[in-house]
């Protein structure tokens, strides 16, 4: 079977390639030898593409040219099957950073949907990682898998979905504190929070994707509420594409706007108090001070004054310093072992 991971070279048998012909349309194919693809434009056997480079223009019986590419992670989660509503790439992408889902990590996700967010994760934490999947619907879970084996060209073996409800199924999953990441894309992530937040190593992550302000509320406040986490951070992300074509340069007419809101906090040391944020009281009156909070700079465009650029990049290089020492350090401790 081919290994989708590593997704480069000529065109194989059993590569799926996304053809771009007349007009735009999309066509995404599995090859076979005696395959072809059949349109009102044309023929276009599946033996044309074997063994061309990725990125390859080929002409089908009737005379029109496609464009062949493996698709992308982002072109595969929008056209996969769906059982349920998936997570945009958009999101995906915020996921991954905002939970700095690293290689290696084990990451629990609850629920499962379509996998399109499953596939962004087990991207993410590589071969070394484990990613551990919750469903409450089998037929989803099946869609999820289904749609993963064709992706990666098999089932990811560091991966393991579970049908059923993570707050009865985690404790019997996971270890106490054995989870470096959580993400939790369900209804109501508020009734879980507590076995979440057993699971969760000191420092982890956890992040929640709720579609409605209702549930944004909600499970912030369940957050800080249980004096386990850091304080809540709620964002969204919009993405606005642009028409750009010689002088013709405009915004898109249509954009993918809200879709769904991330809500972030990080767990706490076992008996850690948060301390208390100190908030400036209300007032009518307001100062520079209060203006600097809606300027540029304090979104991070302030322009840096050499001096201050000198003294970052001191303080860069001994973090990298101190990175370089904890890395040798164990490694004479590997070596002595």
């Amino acid at each position: 079977m081919v290994d989708a991971s590593r997704p480069r070279g000529p065109f194989r048998e059993g590569d799926r390639v996304q053809l771009t012909g007349p007009k735009g349309r999309m066509h995404t194919i599995t090859l076979r030898a005696d395959g072809k693809l059949h349109t009102h434009h044309g023929e276009l056997a599946h033996s044309a593409l074997i063994g061309q480079p990725d990125g390859s223009v080929v002409t089908n019986s009737g005379g029109h040219d496609y464009l062949a590419l493996r698709p992308l992670l982002r072109d595969f989660a929008m056209s996969m099957p769906r059982g349920a509503a998936i997570v945009y790439p958009k999101d995906s992408a915020q996921i991954v950073m905002q939970a700095d889902i690293f290689p290696g990590a084990v990451v629990v996700e609850a629920g499962v949907g379509s996998g399109a967010l499953s596939l962004a994760l087990l991207r993410a934490i590589g071969a070394e990682g484990r990613l551990t999947s919750f469903e409450r619907r089998e037929d989803f879970a099946e869609v999820a898998k289904a749609n993963a084996e064709t992706f990666f060209g098999k089932l990811p073996t560091n991966w393991r979905v579970t049908i059923g409800d993570l707050a009865e199924q985690l404790p019997a999953q996971v270890a106490t504190g054995s989870v470096d990441r959580v993400v939790l894309d369900m209804l109501a992530p508020w009734e879980c929070m507590g076995a979440v937040a057993d699971a969760l190593t000191p420092g982890g992550v956890v992040i929640c994707y709720v579609a409605t302000v209702t549930q944004l509320s909600r499970i912030a406040e369940c957050i800080r509420g249980m004096g386990l986490f850091t304080d809540p951070e709620a964002s969204e992300t919009m993405v606005r594409g642009w028409h750009v074509e010689g002088l013709a340069v405009r915004p898109d007419h249509r954009m993918v706007a809200h879709t769904g809101f991330l809500v972030t906090a990080r767990r706490l040391a076992p008996g850690a108090v948060l301390p208390d944020v100190r908030r400036r009281a209300s007032k009518t009156r307001y100062g520079d001070e209060d203006v600097e909070l809606w300027t540029p700079g304090a979104l991070g465009d302030r322009e840096i004054t050499d001096k201050n650029l000198r003294k970052r990049v001191r303080e860069a290089r001994r973090a990298a310093e101190g990175a370089r020492y904890a890395a040798a350090s164990r490694e004479d401790a590997a070596a002595s072992e």
